[in-house]
């Protein structure tokens, strides 16, 4: 990195120097008088520059008058001290009205608005003529240095500002600073060059594209310059641009917090970095005299470049309107390795507006968008495998690409290898067709588009002609035993976006069970979202029966292993008898209830989870669910005894708060001093409301409209821990529509992340609730983000 210049010195006070301190200096001593000297001759050249600026507007309007009245110079001044007189109003003043009415630019369009809200007339005349003294600083100013100074003393200094910094952006999205005010020699220095890819105030202004105001620099942890001279003052970063380009960014600092502002003075702000852009241009256009402001002599360059290339390349250049915005970008050249997606000759291509030849590249690809984005900052564009679908309308095109989009100058080099995704799943299912007894798919999981081929619907017993079935209606044809598998294959695939594979029983319409493996893996597009799983289906009924067959010859196992498999054998059929993986639903007059339990992923670690939902004699509904510490027979069987012990009890009309009161009692003095959580709820159906107390468990999570808060804790020691304990109680008024989930941890603990972070997730997947209760919980276990391996319930309850 090259050493930056030293600042230059002007006449006049120097941007961030301090006046001179004449405190204790004698005025009649040698040292007062210098000091006395220079600050006079400070003031008198302060006073010349203004006094330029105002003759340069003054004689500006002068050949207005010349002009629209059709005379002499010297008519036109006596015209203008005349009507100066008749107004009331300084020769400056009036000068600078003469030339918005003239102009009718943005500095008149931002004058007018001033008036509108002003209550005085002078509001507006104020804000005109210090942008008019602004604008003719700058464009009486020889660098931008001399820029940033006219900026900051006409125009930023009455909006309270006390620094500016006008910023050039780099090819490479490197920042380099062109000109400074307000701030002191060394400071700009430091700051003289910006690296790519640094994150700082002005950088956000050029990647966004966008004003961005900055109430206090104390809350963006930003870097900038002179951050540290005023770390809690205000900033603003406005993208300087034309033509759809970003040369530059203004950045103005503020000593204090920066309150909203009115849009009058947002306006002034994009006005003062109109101005920059137009100096930042016209400084990198000095290098090359006579080519035309838009167009720089380097698109030749590129097409040359992008012959030589093996790629297939598009060389684009900005198509402007009338007034110098950009609209379009149009196809300069393409190379001859470029294919058409469309089919169309490259002569057809060549010539023609990216949106005209590519009218859909504006739509889902965003391809028009990283384009623009490019050409706007000049920061290249890297993608693999972005998706093109559809570039052109009514073509039936189904592509990725690997993208590379970088500016030259003011041209654009878009290189993009096309991968025809049609051709690819054709070669995967000819081959797939080829193994035999395997059949192939690919589903589009943002369009509901299911390709098999035939040995597929052969293997699944449908006619070709009947609809495919959707991976996640996969469990509806299975055998009900082989849906925690099939659950565990789905959430592997579409929630944790990674190859799986799954065998089960496959029931087909004519009767006939197969064994079934389905392989499958997910594709991501360039944002890293699952749009499409692609994989296969494989026929091993012959396997299947032959492993069983060779098993039934097999030793017997030794007598340690077959009493750790009949145990754990035991402790299943113990949870699946009283906890089915999904209950009967209840009838509850204006509530729907719907239960879940997974068992743990390892059979040695069976757990205590448990649930209940049961209606009382009384009409109430008892709800619950608990988790007993430990794994195996142990557990299990104390869930057993918690679970109906806190049934039995339920039956007294007890509040919930007393019944764990009494479920302690049951878990310190008759199950062998076993602990457990426990949340327990009474609904009343009548009046809509439900009393709930919680044992040390996770709280419910109430799901209202598009939102899902955790109900507020409640005091309550863990089951078994004392000998005595007391519960306080809590209550909540549901309303329609309303769903209250209970679960156990198992849901959602996690080894690497605390309990916070893990409920934050749970939060956020049950906001996005689908139509019914137990497509609800279902989604739950499917995005669940556990890896503990434990066991898991569920409880919901929706209000009707």
């Amino acid at each position: 990195m090259k050493t930056p210049e030293q600042p230059r010195e002007r006449d006049g006070a120097e941007p961030g120097t301090a006046p001179l301190d004449l405190a204790g200096v004698s005025p009649t001593s040698p040292v007062g008088r210098l000091a006395a000297t220079v600050e006079r001759l400070r003031r008198e050249v302060r006073t010349a520059h203004a006094e330029a600026e105002g003759r340069a507007l003054i004689e500006l309007a002068k050949g207005i008058l010349v002009e629209r009245l059709g005379c002499g110079p010297a008519q036109a001044a006596r015209q203008l001290a005349e009507l100066t007189a008749q107004a009331n109003v300084t020769p400056l003043e009036f000068a600078v009205d003469v030339i918005n009415q003239a102009a009718r630019d943005g500095v008149s369009e931002i004058a007018d608005a001033f008036l509108s809200t002003a209550v005085e007339t002078p509001a507006r005349q104020d804000t005109a003529l210090r942008l008019r003294a602004a604008e003719s600083g700058a464009l009486a100013a020889n660098d931008t240095q001399e820029v940033a100074d006219a900026l900051l003393e006409h125009a930023l200094r009455p909006l309270g500002a006390v620094a500016v910094a006008v910023w050039s952006a780099g090819g490479d999205g490197s920042l380099t600073l062109s000109g400074s005010a307000g701030f002191s020699p060394a400071e700009a220095v430091r700051w003289r060059y910006v690296p790519p890819d640094v994150a700082t105030v002005a950088r956000r202004g050029l990647t966004e594209r966008t004003d961005q105001w900055f109430e206090s620099l104390a809350d963006t942890g930003l870097p900038t310059i002179g951050r540290h001279l005023h770390p809690a003052g205000g900033r603003v970063a406005v993208p300087a641009g034309t033509g759809g380009r970003i040369h530059g960014v203004l950045e103005i600092a503020w000593p204090g917090p920066l309150e909203p502002q009115p849009p009058q003075i947002v306006r002034q702000v994009q006005a003062l970095a109109e101005l920059c852009a137009h100096t930042l241009e016209t400084s990198t256009l000095s290098q090359y005299p006579g080519q035309h402001p838009r167009i720089l002599p380097d698109a030749a360059e590129l097409m040359d470049l992008a012959d030589g290339l093996h790629d297939p390349a598009l060389v684009l250049v900005p198509h402007l309107d009338d007034s110098g915005q950009l609209v379009d970008f149009r196809i300069q050249h393409v190379n001859s390795r470029f294919l058409d997606p469309a089919g169309r000759p490259r002569a057809v291509v060549s010539g023609a507006l990216l949106l005209e030849a590519y009218p859909m590249a504006a739509g889902e690809s965003e391809l028009y968008q990283r384009v623009e984005r490019v050409y706007a900052t000049g920061e290249p564009f890297r993608s693999r495998r972005m998706r093109l679908t559809p570039l052109v309308d009514q073509v039936p095109l189904s592509a990725v690409a690997d993208i590379s989009i970088s500016r030259h100058g003011s041209s654009v080099l878009l290189i993009w290898r096309i991968e025809d995704e049609t051709a690819r799943l054709a070669s995967l299912l000819q081959h797939a067709q080829r193994l035999g007894r395997v059949g192939g798919f690919e589903e589009n999981l943002l369009t509901g588009e299911i390709t098999w081929n035939d040995q597929l619907f052969h293997l699944y017993g449908r006619s070709p002609t009947s609809t495919p079935v959707p991976l996640e209606e996969l469990p509806a044809h299975a055998h009900p035993d082989d849906a925690v598998a099939l659950g565990r294959f789905l959430r592997t695939l579409l929630h944790h976006r990674r190859p799986a594979s799954a065998a089960f029983r496959l029931q087909r319409p004519d009767g006939v069970t197969r064994h079934i493996r389905v392989v499958a893996e997910p594709a991501l597009d360039a944002d890293g979202r699952l749009f499409v799983v692609r994989g296969a289906y494989q026929d091993i009924s012959a396997q299947h029966w032959t492993e069983v067959a060779l098993a039934a010859t097999r030793d017997q196992l030794v007598h340690t292993e077959r009493q750790a498999t009949e145990r754990n054998r035991l402790t299943l059929q113990l949870q699946h008898a009283i906890m089915p993986p999904a209950q009967a639903p209840l009838t509850v007059p204006g509530l729907e209830v719907a239960v879940r339990y997974r068992p743990a992923e390892t059979e040695h670690l069976v757990g205590g989870d448990w649930y209940d939902a049961v209606v009382l004699p009384s009409g109430l509904v008892l709800l619950c669910v608990g988790d007993v510490a430990g794994h195996g027979i142990e557990a299990a069987t104390s869930m057993v005894v918690l679970r109906n012990a806190l049934r039995g009890l339920a039956v007294t009309g007890a509040g919930p708060g007393q019944l764990l009161s009494w479920l302690n009692i049951v878990a310190h003095h008759l199950t062998g001093g076993v602990t457990a959580t426990a949340v327990c709820a009474l609904y009343d159906p009548e009046q809509r409301s439900l009393r709930w107390a919680r044992a040390g468990h996770l709280p419910p999570v109430l799901v209202r409209g598009r939102e899902a808060t955790p109900l507020p804790l409640v005091k309550g020691l863990l089951l078994g821990a004392l000998p005595e304990a007391v519960y306080d109680e809590a209550e909540l008024q549901f309303a329609p529509e309303d769903v209250l989930l209970m679960y156990t941890d198992g849901l959602i603990e996690r080894r690497d992340r605390s309990v916070e972070e893990s409920l934050t997730h749970l939060l956020t997947t049950a906001r996005t609730a689908p139509k019914t209760l137990d497509q609800q919980l279902d989604r739950l276990l499917t995005y669940s983000r556990s890896d503990t391996d434990d066991d898991t319930c569920i409880v919901g309850i929706c209000v009707t």
